[in-house]
């Protein structure tokens, strides 16, 4: 593994934790998200890993070099880390070119400028070396941002919600030319975001905190469609929670008939299915034990429909595509596709 974090622990005033036994590693080329609400921690748990805060307790390596512990604190700029701010941090009086090549020291003077200026064409910015970052866009900043952390050729790059301060449509162009240029680098990136969309489309592997703890790590896939808590499953998009007291069984009893479960479960049990694993259809013949529903709301978005249901006095929510066509006050029938995830309790 390139970088391990090992349950480390980080307090501030009135020793309230911030950071909770965060446990991770990050992989050679991979890229790793940090995901969840303001407050949970992950901004904190990054400046633990760049050095510019000391842990508690825990283990902070870099291909097993030890950086943070209780007995050590390697500097920031001795890490071999890049650090990419969520306002950038470029020095206004400073062109792009000299930003990138600012922390370029371990270079003779009159290599500086060359290698900066090939990292910044690298990154889409050739043509644009001379004018300040006053005369830069935010996508065109941000990629002056990046080629500055990735110049030294660092093991790891830091990101720190980047993308946050651009517009929908310049975010979604700049992190996936941001994505490219990491993976041809083949640099290993940690990024922290409290946009789902963002980590979902940008890690190969995600880590959801909540208070300081993360309750999931794995695959966008993984954790979108095998929420581990509730929490998960509520805060990576919406879904249908359901609560049932079964015993052994692969299957429970709900106003949309018999639900079935993806593993066998016992006890006191709540169990989680995405909007886009149900479909509405007009009641016809027998409805095997599902309930007649009313559509009480419908969000139409071009490329697929919402519907807001209410049956036997539940509310759920049900995606489906543009050619499923129903209006308020229609009856219908909700259908799961897929069977509904059963959520570990602890929360």
């Amino acid at each position: 593994m390139l970088l391990e974090v090992k349950n480390i622990e980080k307090s501030f005033e009135k020793d309230i934790p911030v950071v909770q036994g965060v446990a991770f590693s990050v992989r050679e080329n991979e890229i790793f998200a940090l995901l969840g609400p303001s407050g949970c921690g992950k901004t904190t748990t990054l400046r633990v890993i760049s050095g510019f805060e000391k842990l508690d307790s825990g283990e902070v390596l870099l291909d097993n070099k030890v950086l943070s512990s209780v007995d050590t604190h390697v500097a920031p700029q001795k890490r071999g880390i890049g650090f990419v701010f969520q306002d950038y941090a470029l020095f206004p009086h400073m062109s792009a070119l000299d930003n990138v090549a600012f922390g370029l020291t371990d270079l003779p003077k009159f290599k500086r400028k060359v290698f900066a200026e090939e990292v910044l064409c690298r990154t889409g910015m050739g043509n644009f070396k001379d004018r300040s970052p006053a005369e830069l866009s935010g996508g065109q900043q941000q990629r002056v941002a990046l080629a500055r952390a990735i110049a030294p050729e660092p093991k790891l790059v830091l990101l720190d919600e980047p993308f946050s301060n651009l517009d929908a449509m310049l975010r979604e162009t700049t992190r996936n030319e941001v994505r490219s240029i990491l993976k041809k680098a083949g640099m290993s990136a940690v990024l922290v975001t409290h946009d789902q969309e963002e980590a979902l489309s940008f890690a190969d592997r995600i880590a959801v905190m909540n208070n300081g703890k993360i309750e999931q790590i794995g695959t966008p896939e993984e954790v979108y469609y095998k929420p581990k808590t509730r929490f998960v499953a509520q805060f990576l998009g919406r879904t249908n929670l359901f609560e049932a007291d079964v015993d052994h069984a692969d299957c429970i009893h709900t106003n949309l008939g018999c639900l079935k479960l993806n593993c066998r479960a016992h006890g006191q049990i709540t169990c989680s299915i995405r909007p886009e694993h149900l479909t509405i259809e007009k009641p016809n013949g027998s409805l095997n034990g599902s309930k007649k529903g009313i559509i009480i709301a419908r969000e139409f978005k071009g490329h697929d429909i919402t519907y807001h249901v209410e049956c036997g006095g539940e509310r759920y929510i049900v995606h489906t595509d543009n050619r499923i066509l129903f209006e308020p006050n229609d009856e219908v029938v909700v259908k799961p596709l897929e069977p509904a995830v059963v959520l570990d309790n602890f929360n």
